[in-house]
């Protein structure tokens, strides 16, 4: 890949001679150890020492073994470990000046002054302090005779940078902390589960879910698996809730469903204070309707078990970005934390981060739930307003009338999350007055009529099913525009939501070409992006692209504890044999899922299209030679035409004789299948309600003399997200963007991040850090887009 045409390259920074110590405090998350390794290997590879400081601030403490030199092997193996694999402990001594000054004194025994803290909000704000009363600190050390009095001027300022590692999601500034992605794994694989015994015995349950002053895990996992009722502490329900809760669920199974779901916050209070457990909400439904009711309480379970491939990517990448922000640091620099805003890193002073999280809880104190929610950002307000959107059907009576029809379609190969966007495209359809018509079978099933009305209750439940429940063909329009027009004529359909990959996108261009010749293709159409292969110009992300992403990395994970359990069997007879896997991706010419599958896996290498390689770049690796007992490199299915999975494998099986064996795997269609992530259920919810709300804005704006007509190139669009934004683009305006013969866009994000992956593994190459974070304020950085939707 070529170099970026920018002055600021990564080999220009260097961290000789800085020493950078990484801890992780508070409650562990699932993720922290990818941020731990990105941290010690980033470090190293700049050329600084990093220490382990084991037991979080207790270690920092207490010193001696506690604190000890990272070796870039010390690192291995750990990505796909839950919890933390260096310690976290509540620490007392640390909040007592005492105990900072014996922290400072075994710093600066080791020259230590750049931290790397991985915690919440308390744990930050402890760094803090311990960073402005550095100086003062020194100097009593100096005086105490334990430092020499040089020592002040050598190690005058310590550095902190910080990584918020907490499930709950409740700190303010970024739209996703480590762990909370992995939480909302747990929460929903037991909610899916739930969902089978509690229609087999017409149960209600009602789960109980981490977050003491935060309500993000109880209303996310209430969008992705469409609960009919939540509770949180940010937005407690109107006095009278009991009422209305039981009338919501007698009126949902009158209409023939035989479950219901309430998730409630472990903190979830009424607006007078008072704490509704999920005991309380148990014998409310027994009490008023008779409904078998049990009552499941996650507890820990959520922190437990392997960090999903977003909390790797995002811990790798939060890693790689505090190393830097630690190398670009000086005296003047206040302490920042790294943030994920959109899917965009970006750095923000902890502080103010701190102060606004602490008036989230004072909002909520003073019982000003609203201004509770806005500080909670825009990422949770987004959630919570799609939520009653589409969880609280209105009355006929209360819908407005808008006489107009829209047809929803799912277009190209099925995408785990493709049923949530349709759910959700339809309830928001039925809100603002239309009627919903179904597509079965893409634009295929379009033209030969397979059409009709979709009512609220037929898309329930849809939201963790796989696939896709309408059927999807790669069908491309163009050779049956006249039949499909003539289908619009008959239903009168003033509208396309079209879902779907690279075909949906050449379908709505080729329905926008024919509108010169048939009228009834004059109506708004929007796409919404839906592949594994994340290959769709005009968006960062696909729905469906992040469940692919866990599929592989669930499979190196398992080829790992595979290689771990032969590597031990056999050592008694032929001694510590490596062994090394060749996973192939999907993608067609498209990268993404083999580079960030790689990142996300730990993988060795990954072989991309887009990125040519020779013979040479298939040489024995330098891993081997480390004591790792597996390596991964993955392959994306059309990289190259010769080089393929078959070759490399025999390649390795050759070369490896004696020394290790090899091993394939040919992902596929897996990467397809299964329950989408809570990712792709939130993503596809949100965007394809954003969508629909679009559609009817432009309905109102193309309706003249009693008809639809639309005709202008931005009632054709894509909605994508950009960066830090959900973005309409006209299709039209995408053409010069797209590699048409490829089915790529030109320039793709995430190549930025191929760097990063050579680099935590161990190859001499140089990393584009222009784009990195810059210190922002975060008041500013809540408002800067329209739209921060990427993060669920």
């Amino acid at each position: 890949m070529a170099q970026p045409d920018n002055k600021k390259f990564f080999e220009n920074l260097t961290g000789a001679g800085k020493a950078i110590a990484v801890l992780t405090s508070g409650g562990d998350a699932q993720g922290m150890n990818a941020a731990v390794r990105a941290v010690v290997r980033m470090g190293i590879y700049v050329g600084a020492k990093v220490y382990f400081i084991h037991e979080g601030y207790q270690g920092m403490v207490d010193g001696g073994d506690n604190i000890k030199e990272a070796k870039w092997e010390s690192v291995s193996s750990m990505l796909q470990v839950g919890g933390t694999v260096i310690g976290s402990a509540r620490c007392k001594e640390f909040r007592t000046h005492e105990g900072r000054l014996k922290a400072a004194h075994n710093l600066v025994q080791r020259g230590i002054t750049n931290l790397c803290v991985i915690g919440g909000d308390g744990s930050l704000t402890g760094a803090n302090l311990f960073r402005e009363e550095w100086s003062g600190l020194l100097t009593e050390l100096v005086q105490q005779g334990l430092i020499e009095e040089d020592a002040v001027q050598r190690y005058s300022a310590l550095h902190i940078v910080g990584m918020v590692g907490s499930i709950d999601n409740d700190f303010c500034g970024t739209d996703m902390t480590i762990g909370t992605d992995s939480a909302l794994h747990r929460i929903i694989e037991v909610v899916d589960a739930i969902m089978t015994t509690a229609q087999s015995h017409q149960r209600t349950f009602v789960l109980e879910v981490m977050g003491r002053h935060c309500g993000y895990l109880a209303l996310v996992s209430a969008l992705a698996c469409g609960a009919d009722w939540v509770l949180i502490p940010e937005m407690p329900p109107e006095d009278g809730w009991e009422e209305k809760m039981c009338e919501k669920l007698s009126a949902t199974r009158s209409r023939g469903s035989r479950l219901n779901i309430i998730i409630v916050a472990e903190g979830a209070i009424d607006r007078h204070g008072k704490a509704i457990t999920s005991s309380t909400v148990k014998d409310l439904v027994v009490r008023h309707l008779g409904f078998d009711t049990r009552v499941t309480i996650l507890g820990h379970v959520q922190r437990g078990g392997t960090p999903s491939a977003f909390d790797r990517i995002l811990a790798s990448r939060m890693g790689v970005e505090a190393v830097l922000a630690l190398l670009e640091t000086t005296a003047n620099t206040p302490a920042c934390v790294v943030s994920l805003c959109g899917n965009q890193a970006v750095r923000l002073p902890l502080m103010e981060c701190v102060q606004m999280t602490q008036e989230v809880q004072k909002a909520m104190d003073e019982k000003r739930f609203e201004e509770a929610v806005r500080l909670r950002g825009r990422s949770f307000e987004n959630n919570l307003r799609t939520y009653k959107l589409l969880a609280h059907r209105k009355p006929e009576s209360e819908l407005p009338h808008s006489n107009f029809n829209v047809a929803v379609l799912n277009v190209g190969a099925p995408a785990a999350g493709m049923n949530a966007a349709v759910r959700s495209a339809v309830r928001v359809g039925i809100s603002e007055g239309h009627k919903m018509f179904a597509v079965n079978d893409g634009f295929e099933g379009f033209y030969k009529g397979q059409i009709r009305e979709i009512k609220w209750g037929d898309v329930g439940g849809w939201t963790g099913q796989g696939g896709s429940l309408l059927g999807t063909k790669r069908t491309l329009p163009a050779k049956h525009v006249d039949k499909i027009a003539e289908q619009m004529r008959k239903y009168n359909i003033n509208a396309l939501l079209v879902v779907g990959g690279f075909e949906a996108y050449l379908g709505i261009m080729e329905l926008l070409a024919a509108r010169g010749t048939y009228e009834e293709l004059c109506v708004p159409m929007v796409m919404v992006p839906a592949t594994v292969s994340n290959n769709v110009p005009g968006s960062d992300l696909s729905i469906g692209a992040d469940t692919a992403l866990n599929a592989i990395t669930d499979l190196v994970s398992w080829n790992v504890k595979s290689a771990t359990t032969c590597d031990r069997i056999k050592q008694s007879a032929s001694g510590t044999k490596r062994r090394v896997f060749i996973i192939e991706t999907m993608g067609g010419y498209c990268g993404y899922l083999a580079s960030v599958g790689g990142l996300a896996a730990g993988a060795d290498a990954a072989y991309i299209y887009e990125e040519p390689f020779d013979i040479r770049d298939l040489q024995p690796l330098p891993v081997l030679s480390c004591l790792c007992l597996c390596m991964s490199l993955s392959r994306n299915e059309n990289s190259n035409e010769n080089y393929t999975t078959d070759f490399i494998y025999q390649l390795y099986s050759e070369e490896g004789r004696g020394v290790f064996d090899c091993r394939k795997n040919v992902l596929g269609h897996m990467q397809q299948g299964g329950a989408p992530s809570p990712f792709d259920r939130n993503f596809g919810t949100k965007i394809s309600a954003k969508a629909m709300q679009w559609i009817s804005k432009k309905l109102k704006e193309s309706y003249r003399q009693g008809r639809v007509f639309a005709n202008t190139e931005d009632s054709a669009c894509l909605l994508g997200m950009r960066r830090r934004a959900l973005v309409f683009q006209p299709v039209v305006q995408l053409k010069e963007e797209t590699d048409f013969v490829h089915r790529i866009p030109k320039e793709q994000w995430w190549l930025k991040l191929r760097p990063l992956m050579k680099i935590l593994a161990k190859y001499k190459t140089s990393y584009d850090v222009s784009d990195s974070g810059q210190l922002e304020h975060v008041v500013c950085n809540r408002t800067k887009e329209s739209d921060t939707s990427s993060a669920i």
